[in-house]
């Protein structure tokens, strides 16, 4: 007997998430957001060149975050599409 198991939300989810398309504008819209989010939330300590691991942390946190959002709305944005 065959399985016609559909793939899980989650796995879809993940397999749009890592989409090159997916991957590619995300990498663009953080290479964008993300140093101009670390000169609003950083720029004391880079003008200070106040360098640390901490703040290699939060920079590093700080590219992640406009990653992420591209990322989720790209992978809903598709999952959207399937069901239509």
């Amino acid at each position: 007997m065959e399985s016609d198991k559909q793939p899980s939300r989650r796995s879809r989810f993940l397999y749009h998430w890592f989409r090159r398309e997916t991957v590619m504008r995300a990498l663009k819209v953080a290479g964008i957001v993300g140093p101009i989010l670390t000169l609003i939330n950083q720029y004391d300590l880079l003008l200070g060149l106040d360098f640390s691991p901490k703040l290699f942390f939060k920079i590093v946190l700080t590219f992640l975050v406009p990653y992420s959002v591209s990322s989720y709305s790209a992978a809903k944005t598709y999952m959207e599409r399937e069901r239509s």
